[in-house]
């Protein structure tokens, strides 16, 4: 049968406007797909934005906390300085007097008791020191871990010993290195109070991009999953998280405790010029 022409131009109506709704169609379901994908990646980056201000939020929070115990050590440390000690101090020059009026046979116990408090205001200032932060930054980091190290093995607390490698210097008079201090100490008081261990060891690994430390003791260990995240040796990896230093705790009962921390040199001094 031959078509004639209206139907031939009816043909190409129906045609084109199958083509026209097919074009709409598409520009349509494009535009709903790249309002998805805009809609997508706004939400994405809210999402993002509201995570960078929690975390900085966070930051601030940890950093004015950690300002405030430096600040509540560094008084603390001043009045055992200045009070306790010129106490103890007073106490000696008393000694002193008592023993040049006492009898022989009380000379000798006056003298002991007198060396013992001599000790014990060295033991004081010793510990005033490692409060003070202003004290840690002018001694350095190592130096001020090696104080700490003769100081627990003078009192016959705990054997105790440092060893570092590379160049010592790296660390120094950076204020990141007193919130690494900070965890040290908290690791070694925490393995004096709890541990039962005979030796505390400090390994310090200078590298020119990287500083390695390792702090571990022979005692009983723990479980840290019954440990209480408010406990001392939990906190240390929130002030860890701070100068962007890998943080790893490793122990068992009956196998001693390891703490590991890696303190990216390199990426600290990048931010620092920036």
């Amino acid at each position: 049968m031959v078509q004639t022409s209206e139907q031939l131009v009816s043909t190409d109506a129906e045609r084109y406007l199958l083509i026209y709704m097919i074009a709409v169609l598409v520009v349509v379901t494009a535009l709903v797909v790249l309002f998805f994908i805009v809609f997508q990646k706004r939400k994405n980056k809210l999402l993002l934005d509201k995570m960078n201000q929690q975390r900085e939020f966070e930051e601030e929070i940890s950093k004015t906390q950690l300002e405030i115990q430096e600040q509540t050590l560094k008084n603390v440390g001043q009045e055992l300085h200045d009070n306790v000690g010129q106490i103890l101090s007073f106490a000696t020059m008393q000694l002193s007097l008592v023993s040049s009026l006492v009898e022989d046979s009380l000379k000798e116990k006056v003298d002991d008791t007198k060396a013992t408090v001599l000790n014990a205001i060295e033991e004081v200032r010793t510990l005033s020191k490692t409060l003070n932060s202003d004290v840690i930054l002018s001694r350095g980091f190592e130096e001020s871990i090696q104080t700490e190290i003769d100081r627990l093995n003078k009192m016959k607390l705990i054997k105790a010993e440092l060893i570092s490698t590379g160049d010592k210097g790296v660390c120094n008079n950076n204020g990141d290195s007193i919130i690494l201090f900070r965890i040290l100490q908290e690791f070694i008081s925490n393995s004096v109070k709890y541990s039962e261990a005979s030796l505390i060891k400090i390994t310090l690994d200078y590298t020119p991009d990287d500083l390695y430390i390792v702090a571990e003791d022979d005692g009983v260990g723990f479980d840290i999953d019954t440990v209480a995240k408010g406990s001392g040796l939990i906190n240390m990896e929130s002030r860890a998280a701070l100068t962007q230093t890998v943080f790893s705790l490793d122990s068992k009962s009956g196998e001693g405790t390891k703490l590991s921390l890696h303190y990216p040199l390199t990426l600290r001094a990048l931010k620092t010029t920036t």
